[in-house]
């Protein structure tokens, strides 16, 4: 009897999980309650027992793959004979044994509403000998980059798709040699299934994408596999590839370029106009000669760009700025902060503070905490607190700390660090990155004083962080002015005109700057 393996439900605000690790592998003998795979969530980490004994028939999601829960993982065969004298059909993924098996490495699904990815850089070279779990290149989405681990230790065989190419999820883009044995990888994109006349009519075609081999790309620019494999088919150099001019974005070269571009040259009039030479591309090769080069975008700037863009484009911003003395806080960092990190692992900074403050904010006006959906205002009962991340070389990214408004200081101050530096490694998921309700930038980590920061949507609010610097202030003592040397912070606030307006701002910030000048040292 076949028993269908479920993505358990971790808890009831939890709708998906993700193999982290299969620790049985297909075929294998399990026992009732064996630890057969694990799973992560935004909340836990667990293992997950076998149901009964029996042999693993079939795995149906693979490592780093995130499904939502109920989804079938697995199947298993309880009646160990009859897995034995029937087996399971496997995934007609094309695989080849020659001394050990052949292991396909799938595009990986980085989330449910990501369905492709780029290459943006190939940490090895075909031939490399590679460890498992060791990393074997990186990719870009529109979501998250990341670094993919090898799935099996062995001999990378064979690089199925260029840095730079953009690529469906599961499409396999390599191949590696391993001693252990065969595994077969199942992609998203299958093999055409043979069907009765009947439903071939009722059901639509699908365009199936074939693997094929791609060249490095040195110019920087896409070519999408369906666009490899015509060239392919119709024996085009890569070298005459390039000269084609593309319509897609970014002057990428589409199908439909592709196969006018073959009706032309069949027809005797092939364009002449090269590659370098086209406007539209925004990728040309290096001109040297007026001293100016051309440097490629690579996919993370594109995607700040497009989203700053679309920010622009989507909300009408207005920003206020005040000035914080930040004594208080600044005494209590500067007495505390050898403690915090000998006793709580803690490194204080002034972020965990402004956090709190921001946070204390959001709960007292609500609508700074919402987002614009046409004419409907969506007020979040949740506060999920971005804290905006530099990448080098050129990069940002907006992590987000889940439910914010249930942590005290320290809380915080680790959750921070965390995201921080699971953006600076390429450890981010896309539900890291997503689901944000209110974001603060720290400019003030590079000197600035203060800055007018783009909302990230669909937020509508952000708080930009100034440095703090030491400068002479009037304060008032026992009904006298005078001069003191003080800490201060400016706070930028950039909010959506659409939803708030100047006095809600105002208060906003009035409350965040109270907040932090008046804080209640005795709760960290």
């Amino acid at each position: 009897m076949k028993i269908n393996i479920v993505m358990p439900q971790m808890g009831e605000s939890i709708t998906e999980g993700t193999i982290i690790k299969w620790h049985k592998k297909k075929g294998d003998k399990v026992k009732k309650d064996e630890i057969i795979y694990e799973i992560s969530t935004d909340k836990v980490d667990t293992e997950i027992p076998s149901p009964q004994d029996g042999i693993l028939a079939e795995i149906k999601v693979f490592e780093q793959e995130t499904v939502p829960v109920n989804s079938v993982v697995a199947v298993l065969e309880t009646d160990a004979s009859a897995a034995e004298a029937e087996p399971v059909q496997a995934p007609q993924a094309s695989t080849t044994q020659v001394g050990g098996g052949i292991i396909e490495v799938p595009m990986p699904k980085m989330g449910e509403s990501v369905m492709e990815g780029t290459i943006i850089k190939w940490h090895k070279k075909p031939g490399d000998a590679v460890k498992a779990d060791e990393i074997i290149f990186e990719i870009s989405t529109d979501k998250v980059d990341t670094e993919v681990p090898s799935p099996a230790g062995g001999i990378l065989e064979e690089i199925l798709c260029a840095e730079q190419q953009t690529v469906p999820v599961g499409f396999v883009v390599a191949k590696i040699r391993s001693a252990t044995g065969l595994r077969k990888v199942e992609p998203v994109i299958a093999p055409p299934v043979q069907q009765s006349a009947t439903a071939a009519k009722e059901e639509p075609k699908t365009e199936i994408i074939t693997p094929v081999k791609s060249v490095k790309i040195q110019s920087g620019r896409f070519y999408s596999p369906l666009v490899m494999n015509i060239a392919g088919k119709e024996k085009i150099p890569f070298e005459e590839l390039e000269t084609i001019a593309g319509t897609g974005l970014n002057g990428r070269l589409t199908k439909k370029d592709i196969l006018e571009y073959l009706d032309k040259k069949k027809a005797g009039h092939v364009p002449q106009k090269a590659f370098a030479e086209t406007v539209s591309a925004g990728f040309t090769k290096p001109i040297t000669g007026n001293g100016t080069e051309i440097i490629p975008m690579d996919n993370t700037r594109r995607m700040i760009m497009q989203h700053m863009v679309k920010s622009r484009d989507t909300s009408v911003h207005v920003t206020a700025i005040l000035e914080v003395d930040m004594t208080k806080i600044h005494n209590f960092i500067e007495k505390n902060r050898e403690s915090f990190l000998k006793e709580r692992d803690v490194k204080l900074t002034y972020m965990p503070f402004i956090s709190y403050a921001v946070i204390k904010a959001l709960r007292e006006f609500p609508l700074m905490n919402a987002s614009v959906d046409g004419s409907n205002i969506l007020q979040k009962k949740y506060i999920n607190l971005g804290i905006a991340v530099a990448v080098e070389p050129n990069g940002l990214i907006v992590p987000n700390i889940k439910n914010a408004d249930e942590k005290n200081i320290t809380g915080l101050a680790k959750a921070i660090a965390e995201i921080g530096f699971k953006a600076r490694n390429k450890k981010l998921l896309p539900e890291d990155v997503s689901d944000g309700t209110f974001s603060i930038t720290n400019y003030g980590v590079f000197g600035s004083l203060f800055g007018t920061p783009i909302i990230n949507q669909p937020e509508v609010g952000i708080l930009g962080v100034g440095a703090v610097t030491k400068k002479p202030v009037v304060v008032e003592i026992e009904g006298n002015d005078v001069i003191a040397i003080k800490p201060m912070m400016y706070l930028s606030l950039s909010h959506d005109h659409r939803l708030v307006d100047g006095m809600l701002g105002g208060r906003f910030l009035k409350s965040v700057k109270d907040s932090l000048e008046n804080f209640d040292v005795s709760i960290v």
